[in-house]
């Protein structure tokens, strides 16, 4: 409850009905929340009250003039008159004004059928203006990379100024120009491409008329010729909301819904642009079988029966345990679910995994060894609720963008904002406290700060005693711990880690954000121990706006781990080790055989196993190892060593050129399910268009090929499986497509039907019980600078990109916006090396050699002998260059300290 429901309502009339407020509420909202209609061309509920368009005008006894609803604060006692005859005057002649200068192309706007301009002249019977005079003539319509501008048709209501600075906080928009001469303009009216636009599109979704408008969408359909379907994002753990367009069967745009899903209709560029892939003319639509060495073209059957044959051919020779299976956090929950009991049930194999592995396999181990569950704590609109957020090891700002959001709006409404990374990423700018640490130091940090917030009394002595165990070894550690040294470890000072430490310690409510900054190395699972330790020494667990709050980093990783798509454990984490349960498993799925106790090999043990002959055949399912594993050269000799290989993908990827079988998949804009989010909140997931071609959805290819091994699974459809699931799955017991459609997401755990959902974990108790403190130390990274490799390479994310081999790649102008790989650099290190922008450079690991463009001194510059590669480029793969050492306790691989060394090419 925020601090304005919790005060006592208040009474206004409004056309005669006594209605209740609450206090602080403006008049326009009062009479929006009771179905009052009132007109507005400058208003968004996204943005401050403006009152410019003056269309919202009403009549308030005791106040002189006409008001604007919208900058109107209700008072009890008031009486409002929304609809009299001077209101309406007034309305029409300021909707004639605006048109008298407005560009009257209604025939070939993109506008038309959502203009509210065009809607209200209707409203009112205008079909021509009285008002004659000067018009703007601005020139021809500007088309950029995404997003068309025509100003003849802006009507100065000031939304994509605002939506830009208040919601992005990129301020490329400005008003220029005075008077009649006020538009909103780029700088210097330069294109957006050379501002800091980010292609967003937020400007366009608030623009009332066709001044912004899609270019994606320029003469794709009418809006009355649309059909609208509303889904889940596929791209990042965010989990959007969003309304996909269709026109004859093809995508003609994406929007967001405004006061719907964890958005509130907002969408970063991937989210609204990057759809394009789907009717990619690169897609596979056919199934294909090697034959002499080359891929052809077969029938369904024909592939289902090679792919069966092959599978079946090596259990029976090899045993089950030669047969590995990786699953795909792009897909649906149903399908994931459906996948891991194909190899458990079917095959018989525990050898199952998917890229969490490599991205939050130590958050599952670390939290769930510190608090008894490995997810999320907290709620995206919670973190509005923090006094102090800290933001470790994670490039919000593009890798999950929304949340990005939600961090600058509560920077903007005082809460603090701590960003420790590698990178001065862009969420930086919006931070009280930028620190740029060493990579791979995260624990040191944070222990360096425990150890100040308990030698200064900060520490939350209550919840530590009620709710904590093992708190003495950490104690230890921390009350001697050599802070300075330390700070030479981490190369922050000392004084600020002292500062960040008063920050976080004294607040009433602080929140941990962090992601594959914390994640990805071989010390993973300590450095995440670390951080619940840090959460639970100041009590900052089980209540709103505190939390440790890891980000997952596709859009169903956390559903895919939900579901068992991992080698340790069966639906719902519930373990292998177990027998009764795994003896429950079997019989409920009806097994010919008892499965092993011992866990399955991981993703990159499967790698190591095919590599040395053990491991035989591998069924992947929307998953690009030769991309996205650790040490690229080792995973190729790995494929190559298999006996069979089949693939089930949307493009032919790298890994699917080794394939024996592929069989082609939808996108997730091309079948039903669900996804679970990084807050752990199932949404559904709804057919927008058909697959290209013999293209199938994932769930159907899995039952077919269950059938072709002999196995047949009853099932018609996704809500068949989400039954099933349920079932097994103790923290979806509640979840049922009904529900999911009725209410628009739960957060498990949900364990019956009358549960609402669970918002934030451990409030009153954790779920292992007591939270256990780890007394974990830093352990320096396996790989160290030297002289022939004087930087540390790291990794990570693009605002524009993901999967550009099978997504953003193929999606038309967001693979212009930025189409190569490259490795950017601190100015200093650059001219030591004598490096300019844009230079082709040659990285050279331990492990093997990239030639890419050089980026220097660019916004998000990593501090000095830091240099960063983004993973998503074929034509630069960061992982031809990364290792495959090994955290011991999560199996993830250290992807973020590469001692690398840098040189000039030419």
């Amino acid at each position: 409850m925020t601090e304005r429901e919790d005060k006592q309502s208040i009474s206004i009339q409004i056309n005669g009905r006594q209605l209740d407020a609450l206090p602080g509420q403006s008049v326009l909202e009062v009479c929006r929340d009771n179905g009052v209609d009132i007109p507005t061309l400058c208003h968004d509920p996204r943005l401050s009250p403006y009152g410019a368009c003056r269309l919202c005008i009403v009549e308030v006894d005791g106040l002189r003039g006409l008001p604007a609803s919208c900058t109107t604060r209700a008072t009890d006692g008031m009486v409002v008159r929304t609809d009299t005859e001077t209101v309406e005057r007034a309305r029409k002649t300021i909707v004639e004004l605006l048109l008298s200068d407005h560009k009257i192309e209604c025939l070939t706007c993109e506008g038309s059928g959502e203009c509210k301009l065009q809607d209200l002249a209707y409203r009112h019977n205008i079909s021509t203006t009285p008002y004659e005079g000067e018009k703007h003539h601005v020139g021809e319509i500007i088309q950029d990379v995404l997003i068309d501008r025509d100003l003849e048709k802006c009507i100065a209501c000031g939304r994509c100024v605002r939506i830009c600075a208040e919601v992005q906080g990129r301020f490329v928009y400005d008003t220029t120009g005075r008077g009649f001469d006020a538009l909103p303009q780029t700088p210097f009216a330069n294109p957006l491409s050379e501002s800091n636009c980010e292609f967003c599109g937020q400007c366009v979704s608030t623009c009332p008329t066709g001044a912004l408008s899609d270019g994606m969408r320029r003469f794709g359909g009418r809006t009355w010729e649309t059909l609208s379907t509303e889904t889940t994002c596929g791209y990042c753990g965010v989990g959007c909301t969003l309304t996909v367009d269709t026109h004859e069967g093809r995508v003609v745009g994406v929007r967001a819904p405004v006061g719907r899903g964890v958005n509130d209709g907002n969408l970063c560029p991937k989210g609204r642009y990057g759809w394009g892939f789907t009717h990619s003319p690169e897609r596979l639509t056919t199934p294909l079988v090697r034959r002499n060495g080359e891929l052809v073209a077969v029938s369904w059957d024909e592939a289902l029966t090679e792919a069966a044959a092959g599978l079946s051919g090596i259990r029976t020779q090899h045993g089950p345990e030669a047969i590995g299976g990786l699953a795909s956090a792009k897909c649906v929950n149903e399908e994931n679910y459906l996948f891991q009991k194909l190899m458990r049930a079917v095959i018989g194999t525990h050898n199952i995994d998917h890229c969490a592995r490599l991205c939050h396999a130590s958050t599952v181990a670390g939290l769930a060894a510190s608090f008894g569950s490995g997810a999320m704590t907290n709620s995206i609109p919670d973190l509005r609720e923090a006094d102090v957020i800290l933001v470790i090891g994670s490039n919000t700002a593009e890798a999950h963008p929304i949340i990005g959001v939600e961090l600058k709006k509560a920077a903007r409404a005082g809460t603090r904002i701590i960003v420790v990374d590698p990178r001065r990423v862009r969420l930086a700018d919006h931070a009280e406290r930028y620190l740029p640490i060493t990579p791979g130091t995260n624990t040191a940090f944070i222990n360096a700060v425990m150890s100040t917030i308990l030698a200064e009394g900060l520490a939350d002595e209550d919840f530590i005693a009620r709710r904590t165990e093992g708190f003495e070894e950490l104690r230890a550690i921390l009350e001697d711990y050599d802070i300075e040294a330390a700070a030479d470890i981490c190369g922050i000072p000392a004084k600020d880690i002292r500062d960040v430490a008063r920050i976080f310690g004294q607040a009433d409510s602080a929140s941990i954000i962090y992601s594959m900054g914390v994640t990805q190395h071989t010390s993973g699972t300590d450095q995440v121990r670390a951080i619940a330790n840090l959460a639970m020494l100041t009590g900052n667990i089980g209540r709103p706006g505190t939390g440790v709050n890891p980000l997952r980093g596709q859009n169903n990783v956390q559903g895919a781990c939900d579901l068992a798509c991992l080698p340790n454990c069966l639906p719902g984490y519930q373990p292998l080790s177990d027998q009764g349960t795994l003896d429950r498993f079997c019989d409920f799925w009806e097994t010919e055989e008892l499965l092993p106790t011992e866990p399955g090999l991981t993703l990159v043990e499967m790698m190591t196993a095919a590599a040395a002959g053990d491991l035989k055949a591998m069924y992947i399912m929307g998953e690009n190892p030769v991309i996205a594993d650790p040490d690229q050269a080792h995973v190729i000799e790995a494929l190559e060593a298999l006996d069979f290989l089949v693939v089930q993908d949307i493009f032919m990827t790298e890994t699917a050129s080794f394939a024996d079988v592929i069989l082609p998949a939808a996108t997730f804009l091309e079948k039903e399910g669900t996804f679970t989010n990084t807050e752990r909140r199932i949404q559904r997931v709804r057919k927008a268009v058909e697959p290209p071609g013999e293209a199938r959805p994932d769930l159907d290819i899995i039952i077919a090929l269950s059938a072709a091994l002999g196995s047949e699974l009853d099932y018609e459809n996704a809500r068949d499986v989400m039954d099933e699931m349920v079932e097994v799955t103790p923290q979806y017991s509640g979840i049922t497509y009904a529900r999911l459609e009725a209410e628009g997401g739960l957060q498990w755990p949900c364990p019956d039907t009358d549960h609402p959902g669970t918002p934030i974990l451990h409030a009153e108790s954790f779920t292992r019980g007591l939270g256990q403190f780890a007394p974990v130390d830093y352990i320096p990274a396996p790989e160290q600078t030297s002289a022939d490799r004087p930087l540390i390479m790291t990794t990570g994310r693009h605002l524009w990109n993901f999967h550009t081999n099978t997504m953003t790649g193929h999606s038309p102008g967001l693979a212009e916006l930025n189409d190569h790989g490259y490795v950017e650099m601190h100015s200093a290190d650059a001219e030591r090396l004598g490096i300019c922008d844009k230079d082709t450079v040659r990285v050279t690991s331990a492990h093997g050699i990239v030639e890419v463009e050089a980026r220097v001194g660019h916004e998000s510059s990593p501090r000095r002998g830091v240099v960063f590669m983004p993973f998503h480029f074929a034509d630069a793969p960061a992982n031809r260059l990364t290792g495959s050492a090994l955290d011991p306790q999560a199996k993830i691989p250290g992807l973020k300290v590469t001692a690398v060394n840098v040189e000039l090419i030419g």
